[in-house]
């Protein structure tokens, strides 16, 4: 069943237990599926179909801080699962709705899949050509949202049934130092049939489609802030906190993270709220969240040395991957959009820069 209201915060702290457990190695480099399983059976994947309001707000920021502090490849495919599964929910028919209950009380698993190689998805009378790449959980999750042009340009959105056929995932030019565990490979759908969820365009209504970024954040939020914390374990272990060179590096790297922690929360509830100024806040937020990362990475090289590089190292796992999903997707433009709202009034405040 889906959670009702309150209940989210029982799943909250189910997950801060397997987080708590977690924490203490690296997760694998190939598919979490094990996590992706444990996270099922306490709740989290049908805890956050629907936000009844602000207290869900903070326990889905809440459950992807601690997913992405532990595993941000399993933060990655959760993400995209909590995304999919409201889309369908907000734009999907009332038998589709009603099948997706019946799937997530089952502990199935979706995914959004928007990047495809050319000429792209088509999509004609149910039946699809082509195919989509970076495809977080190819051959592993068990259900696709897709997006793919109807004969008229529009731009659908298509849930398909993947599990069934595995084979037509294609994971060997997923070689990336960082985020292996997400299997974003190929997949190709040319011939398979699916399910048009919602008109043309939903996809990329907004504000939803901009201001749910707030969700990548939050999972990117997690890991800068495990990282944080095991650079000042080191620093406590080895008695380099002593040194004030070591301790003013690691107060920048507190403040912009913490900081970052403010901008997410704030994102998070006006995104959910549909106000005017989300769109603006998250992309700013993005930009936040992105300064934090790159100042705790290379503070903690900078301090922990090359003991934080080593294999097995949760400093090198989680920089390795925060590495690479602070690049996606295109945070340049998105601080340019922000900056460009932001000339025109404060996006924070009430005051239009009076």
């Amino acid at each position: 069943m889906l959670m009702e209201t309150g209940q989210t915060a029982r799943v909250v702290e189910s997950v801060r237990a397997l987080a708590s457990e977690w924490d203490a190695v690296n997760g694998p480099e190939d598919f979490p599926a094990a996590r992706l399983a444990a996270l099922g059976e306490a709740g989290a994947l049908a805890a956050f179909v629907t936000l009844a309001g602000e207290g869900d707000v903070d326990a889905l920021r809440d459950v992807l801080r601690l997913i992405g502090g532990v595993d941000l490849s399993l933060g990655r495919v959760f993400e995209g699962h909590v995304n999919a599964t409201q889309l369908v929910q907000a734009y999907g028919s009332e038998r589709q709705r009603r099948t997706l209950l019946e799937d997530l009380t089952a502990g199935r698993s979706f995914g959004v899949w928007n990047t495809g190689p050319a000429p792209g998805m088509t999509v004609a009378e149910g039946r699809l050509t082509g195919a989509k790449c970076f495809a977080t959980g190819a051959g592993h999750i068990d259900y696709a949202l897709i997006t793919a042009h109807d004969r008229d340009g529009g731009k659908r959105m298509v849930l398909v049934d993947i599990a069934a056929d595995p084979a037509r995932a294609d994971n060997s030019g997923w070689r990336v130092r960082g985020m292996r565990g997400t299997m974003s490979g190929t997949f190709d759908f040319t011939g398979m049939a699916g399910s048009v969820v919602g008109g043309p365009d939903d996809y990329e209504r907004e504000p939803r489609f901009s201001a749910g970024a707030w969700r990548f954040a939050a999972v990117q939020l997690g890991a800068v802030e495990a990282l944080v914390r095991h650079w000042r374990d080191h620093l406590v272990a080895t008695g380099k906190g002593a040194d004030a060179i070591q301790r003013a590096r690691f107060a920048a790297a507190v403040a912009a993270t913490r900081s970052a922690t403010q901008w997410v929360a704030r994102a998070a509830r006006l995104a959910e709220a549909a106000d005017p100024r989300a769109i603006p806040h998250v992309l700013m937020t993005r930009g936040v969240v992105e300064e934090a990362g790159l100042a705790a990475m290379e503070g903690a090289a900078r301090s922990v040395g090359t003991a934080a590089f080593f294999d097995g190292s949760r400093i090198d796992r989680i920089t390795r991957d925060l590495g690479l999903y602070l690049r996606q997707p295109v945070p340049d433009q998105a601080r340019d959009r922000a900056a460009a709202a932001w000339l025109e009034a404060d996006c924070w405040g009430d005051d239009a820069w009076w």
